[in-house]
């Protein structure tokens, strides 16, 4: 559990790591990576500037839906962008630049989603929690957005 736990730790720190799905997504292979990985498309808060994110997907209560979780806690730059313009594209499974809109969830919701996450997925989640310790984060309480999808653009 340690290695993989240093592992999740480097690519929590390293944005390089972090985003090297990225030319999957935007080539349309993003599904190859499951269901349980999504692209994150906002803007850059100082510079506008279109920035991608390779974000679990924590939980899925309907198709219009995405819950992600931070794992570097309000630190994480598409969180913060995602607080100053929620508007954004997700890419998750066969959908491609789906807009969408971001709400951060209160601190009773956020734990009752990470609780849920914890019971669905026990052994996932003592990976995660170990790789956010070992980035220096903390996994008692992290920020969850939801992602509220729009209906499709019709041509």
């Amino acid at each position: 559990m340690r290695g993989l736990a240093a592992l999740g730790a480097l690519v929590l720190r390293t944005p390089a790591l972090a985003r090297a799905p990225v030319p999957l997504y935007r080539h349309g292979l993003g599904w190859l990576l499951g269901p349980r990985l999504m692209m994150l498309e906002h803007r850059g808060r100082r510079t506008g500037e279109a920035r991608y994110a390779c974000l679990e997907v924590v939980e899925r209560p309907e198709a219009t839906r995405v819950v992600v979780a931070s794992g570097l806690g309000e630190r994480a730059q598409w969180y913060r962008n995602l607080r100053a313009d929620p508007t954004c594209f997700v890419s998750v499974g066969r959908l491609r630049r789906r807009p969408a809109t971001a709400r951060v969830l209160g601190d009773a919701e956020a734990s009752a989603v990470l609780e849920r996450y914890r019971e669905a997925h026990p052994r996932a989640w003592r990976t995660l929690r170990a790789a956010i310790e070992a980035a220096g984060g903390p996994a008692d309480h992290l920020p969850v957005v939801e992602l509220v999808l729009s209906a499709p653009a019709r041509p």
